[in-house]
Formats: structure tokens, C-alpha cells, sequence
């Protein structure tokens, strides 16, 4: 999904991850981000021990401009993977965009979950830090039918908490079945600490489902 800006805030995010896939195999994720002027630049680690995959990974991003707002992006991670996006969004509080991703194809275990190279096209309201938004990331290079289709809901509560709900309908051919699927990430933010809880059906649209639990703190 495309990267929403945080506001004003601590500097640095750091986000451990567990994930439970339906094959029985366990994954794992270490994320520290770090916000500047200059943009969001951060580094992690992903692992899968029944797989033997390992990969080192990291990454910037930044928004520019005010009546149009232009979100570049790009990632790298060892094994030679590069990869990169570039997204447009224009309106305040009513807001449309639009964006494309790219990759070199090279081996890259995808904890974005949606499509890298694919279009996207979004729409929503945005006031202060109360967000809805309704995106499509659609693959447009290896899988053109694999898409997914967000419904974006963040919610600010008492005391500086948080709440976002990401709906997610995703279709597509997965090992030459045509499949429909709906997905959930809820996640839960105070001040300085934060916990998502996600179900990702067909992950990477493969035959395999995803249960994935996050935490962490900003400082």
C-alpha cells in the first residue's frame, strides 16, 4: 500500500514480526525506520528457517510538493534485488492518486504483500489524522489479472491512540485456479507503541495462507 505520513512524532520506528504460514513454516521480520528531512530511510532483516532464506533488505522514501504531491520510493536487498515506485496524489481533504512499481525480478521475499510491479490507483478523504481511502494495486508485468483492493480506515482516538482497519479483496490466478479472497490488517497505535494482527489468504498469491502479528515502539 502506499506509505501514509505519521505527522510529527519520534524520529525512529522500529517493527518485530512473526509470521505463521498455512504450510506450517514461521517467519521473521526486524524493521528499524528512521524519519528526517531528507525522507523515510530503513533497514531489516527477514528470515525463513524451513526455506533457508535469509535476506538483508533496505530502503527510502519521500513526498514532495503540495498541490501535487509526487512519492518516490525505492528498495534494495541483497541477493541483487532493486526495486522502486513512483506515486502522484492531488486534493485536500478529498484526494486522488495515482503510481507505478517496478523490479528487476531477482529472488525477494515481498512483506508488502501487494503486487511490486503494478499500477495503482487510489481515492479518499483525508483530515488531520483520520483516513479513508479505497486503493487498487494491480500487477501489470508477470500476473496481469493478480490484483488487490484495499478499503483503508484510520481513526484517531482519546489520549493520542490510534486505529486503522485495511480491508483488503484480492483476486487472481494462483497455480491455475482463479481465486477471490478477503484479507484483514487491524492495527492498534498509543503514543509509542503499536500492535497489528493481519490474515493474508493466498500470500504473494500462492496456495499458501498468512497470519502475521507485528509489534513495536517508536523513540
Amino acid at each position: 500500500m502506499a506509505v501514509l505520513a505519521d505527522g510529527e512524532g519520534p524520529a525512529y520506528k522500529l517493527t518485530a514480526a512473526r509470521y505463521d504460514f498455512s504450510d506450517h513454516s514461521v517467519g521473521w521480520d526486524l524493521n528499524l525506520r528512521r524519519r528526517s528531512e531528507m525522507g523515510n530511510a530503513w533497514i531489516g532483516y527477514f528470515g525463513l528457517a524451513e526455506q533457508n532464506f535469509t535476506q538483508w533488505r533496505t530502503g527510502w522514501d519521500n513526498s514532495y510538493g503540495t498541490d501535487v504531491r509526487v512519492s518516490p520510493s525505492v528498495q534494495l536487498a541483497s541477493g541483487g534485488f532493486v526495486g522502486g515506485s513512483l506515486q502522484f496524489e492531488t486534493g485536500d481533504p478529498w484526494f486522488a492518486g495515482a503510481g507505478f512499481g517496478r523490479t528487476n525480478l531477482r529472488p525477494y521475499w515481498n512483506l508488502n504483500f501487494d503486487p511490486n510491479d503494478s499500477y495503482m490507483l487510489s481515492a479518499g478523504r483525508r483530515i488531520d489524522d483520520q483516513v479513508l481511502m479505497v486503493q487498487l494495486v494491480h500487477d501489470n508485468r508477470q500476473n496481469p489479472d493478480q490484483r488487490h483492493l484495499h478499503f483503508y480506515w484510520r481513526q484517531p482516538l482519546a489520549d493520542g491512540d490510534r486505529l486503522t482497519l485495511d480491508l483488503l479483496y484480492k483476486s487472481g490466478t494462483v497455480e491455475g485456479e482463479y481465486i477471490r479472497r478477503w484479507g484483514l490488517s487491524t492495527t492498534y497505535d498509543w503514543p509509542r507503541f503499536f500492535v497489528r494482527a493481519a490474515w493474508d489468504p493466498k500470500t504473494n498469491f500462492t496456495p499458501v495462507d498468512l497470519f502475521r502479528l507485528s509489534v513495536g515502539t517508536r523513540f
